[in-house]
């Protein structure tokens, strides 16, 4: 076993003793057998072996991540991400609370594999047409809420006693970011649900599903500006927050920016075909 995995090792053993969640470097190297300059040289600061703590502890859980083979319909995979992910810190709390603890001023490794891990997820169900907003955005509301879930049942166990709690919460925002068909039923055969979407989802689920897709499939038929232009529409259309089509017509600018009024004849309302700007 080499020097820096015993300190690791006798770090996390420490961690997982503590009544408070705090070790001391002093605690480390008796325990190590090392001397402090040893530790220094191979981490930098307390806060470095710190960080490398919470990855060597979090890594065992990532690596079933890892090896994980998706399944057919992702959105099971996400609420079994969520319920492992609250599992872990419960099973881990001190390790749980200092992963996520403000002390931590540089997002452990294993904290950032977590959430690509999870955008991951989040995009294969986008290519199938189950997210209403873009992986990203559901990627950070998802991570948010499963993390304060997990820290509250780990830091306030007295509080937070109902033990349906965290299901609630997960269905709660799985609800607000997959469309009413992925909430429904099982994806068949590996594609998105048959069903008449709910009024207002069909538009951003498609831009969401776009993007993806593309994603997955560069257009060689597009440069890299435009891609990434079209990128960027489509996540704003994904975002976009409220019913589609619930606007007053009389409120939309034309291409003039003059606003459409229940007064002005069809042929005024007609705009000329807009010409692309060359610049």
């Amino acid at each position: 076993m080499s020097t820096r995995t015993r300190i690791l090792e006798v770090a996390a053993e420490l961690l997982a003793k503590s009544p408070n969640g705090d070790i001391s470097t002093r605690a480390i190297c008796d325990a190590a057998q090392v001397g402090a300059p040893v530790l220094y040289r191979q981490f930098g600061d307390k806060e470095g072996l710190l960080s490398a703590v919470v990855d060597h502890g979090f890594d065992a859980y990532l690596a079933t991540k890892r090896l994980h083979e998706p399944g057919a319909d992702p959105i099971t995979d996400l609420r079994e991400g969520w319920d492992s992910h609250v599992a872990f810190a419960v099973a881990n709390p001190n390790l749980y609370r200092l992963m996520n603890s403000p002390a931590m001023r540089k997002p452990p490794a294993s904290a950032l594999e977590s959430h690509r891990i999870l955008t991951r997820d989040l995009e294969r169900a986008a290519a199938l047409g189950l997210l209403r907003i873009s992986p990203e955005l559901a990627a950070q509301m998802i991570m948010s809420a499963n993390v304060g879930v997990a820290l509250m049942l780990v830091s306030r166990p007295a509080t937070f006693t109902d033990p349906e709690m965290s299901r609630r919460v997960r269905d709660s925002l799985h609800a607000a970011v997959f469309t009413p068909e992925a909430m429904r039923s099982p994806v068949p055969n590996g594609g998105a649900s048959a069903a008449p979407a709910a009024p207002g989802t069909e538009t951003p689920a498609a831009a969401a599903r776009l993007g993806a897709l593309l994603r997955q499939s560069p257009p060689s038929a597009l440069t890299a500006v435009e891609a990434a232009l079209l990128s960027e529409w489509l996540q704003r259309v994904a975002n976009t927050p409220g019913t589609p089509g619930t606007h007053d017509s009389r409120d939309i600018p034309d291409v003039h920016g003059a606003p459409h009024t229940s007064d002005t004849p069809d042929a005024a309302v007609s705009s000329p075909t807009a010409t692309p700007s060359s610049s």
